[in-house]
């Protein structure tokens, strides 16, 4: 099919003239609308730099063309953009809660974050949306006036809810949420700025949400054959790349074997987003929002993948999970990432002292102030600013290849 490069307004697109505004009032920008400052602000934040340290699948020196927390960001940045541009969608808007969907993330990824909510099993746990949450609006210290980034209300609701609405109109949490209730530091601060968790976000945040999941199952296909973690007649068992596979072979029977990777993950990227486009599209003549709060409101999301790519993202995602995420390899290496982040939490918990002035004041007892502000510090740690602390307080500080 042919996939548009642009079209008209969607009436249901955020406007950031109608934005419902910032906690803190500032003067508007005579240069850039609400939704560019935010993408502006979250690129010259500290958390946005540290993402060029911090882990997608493998530690940072396993090599240098492995994906990090800044490098899948912007992939997911850039599909955020063709897609809310395809779909008459706030493109300013998709690129903010795409570049700001990650600064929650620890240090080495998965099993950074698996270790932190183990520390706080018995202090509301670590979320890493949450944590973003807390980075925006409280973490980053670099404003005059208050402190994290003072984004509009639009973007942080984004950032809470790009994966679906967090409770119910009753307050109890739903989906991922339903045991343990949704994370305490996003109740409390939509206390101070209802974010109204029992919506779906905007149409532009679900388009950020399915670009995260565009941009995982592509670029860990790709990691995962440059790691030698299978190969890519192995994954060609999965449907879906098999038959983009296929079209390749037959359009370029002799390119040669790198060629034909980065063909299969431009393919599988391509087939994707015409999905997303296809799919959205039916939906908004279905549903007919006629406003951004309409899309809120809305009984299912406005942007989604077929039924039929549905399957096949589950079946790319329950391979790479079998083949990738629990191969031998990757989890000895993410053991110890946990070990080292666990034993960090436990020593700055027994000895604050050793925290960084500014994160050790006001945290005598070992309460759950303390455990915040000590998850809080390591979080926002890089892979090798983490093993650097380790090595500090411990005899022995794993290698992690």
């Amino acid at each position: 099919m042919a996939v548009e490069t642009g079209r008209e307004r969607a009436v249901f697109a955020s406007d950031p003239a109608q934005s419902r505004g910032r906690r803190f009032a500032e003067q508007i920008s005579p240069t850039r609308n609400a939704f560019r400052r935010d993408c502006d602000r979250i690129i010259h934040s500290a958390a946005f730099r540290r993402l060029a340290h911090k882990t997608q699948v493998f530690v940072y020196h396993e090599g240098d063309h492995y994906r990090t927390r800044l490098t899948h960001t912007l992939e997911v940045a850039q599909i955020a953009r063709s897609l809310a541009r395809a779909l008459g969608l706030d493109e300013d808007l998709a690129e903010a809660l795409a570049l700001a969907h990650d600064l929650g993330h620890p240090p080495f990824g998965h099993a950074g974050e698996r270790a932190l909510d183990e520390c706080l099993a018995g202090h509301g746990g670590f979320d890493h949306n949450a944590q973003a949450l807390c980075v925006v609006t409280d973490l980053e210290r670099r404003y005059a006036d208050f402190n994290g980034l003072n984004l509009s209300w639009e973007t942080l609701e984004g950032l809470v809810k790009h994966n679906g609405p967090l409770i119910d109109r009753n307050g109890a949490g739903i989906g991922r949420y339903t045991r343990h209730g949704a994370p305490a530091p996003i109740i409390e601060y939509s206390k101070i700025q209802d974010l109204e968790l029992w919506t779906y976000a905007s149409a532009e945040a679900q388009v950020a949400a399915l670009s995260d999941d565009i941009a995982y199952d592509a670029h860990d296909i790709d990691d995962g054959l440059r790691a030698d973690l299978f190969t890519l007649g192995e994954i060609a068992a999965v449907p879906l790349v098999g038959e983009l596979l296929n079209s390749i072979d037959t359009q370029h029977p002799r390119i040669d074997p790198a060629r034909r990777v980065h063909e299969t993950v431009r393919a599988l990227i391509t087939r994707m987003i015409e999905d997303v486009i296809t799919e959205s599209g039916r939906r908004a003549a279905m549903l007919k929002p006629r406003t951004a709060a309409e899309v809120r409101e809305a009984s299912r999301p406005i942007v989604g993948f077929s039924p039929a790519m549905e399957k096949g993202d589950r079946e790319v995602k329950n391979f790479l999970y079998a083949r990738m995420y629990r191969h031998d390899r990757v989890m000895r290496v993410m053991e110890d990432a946990e070990r080292v982040v666990r034993e960090l939490f436990r020593h700055f918990m027994a000895t604050p002292a050793d925290l960084p002035p500014e994160w050790g004041e006001g945290i005598d007892s070992a309460d759950a102030r303390r455990a915040r502000r000590v998850a809080d510090y390591i979080a926002g740690m890089t892979d090798r600013y983490a093993l650097i602390e380790h090595a500090k307080y411990f005899k022995t500080t794993p290698g992690l290849r």
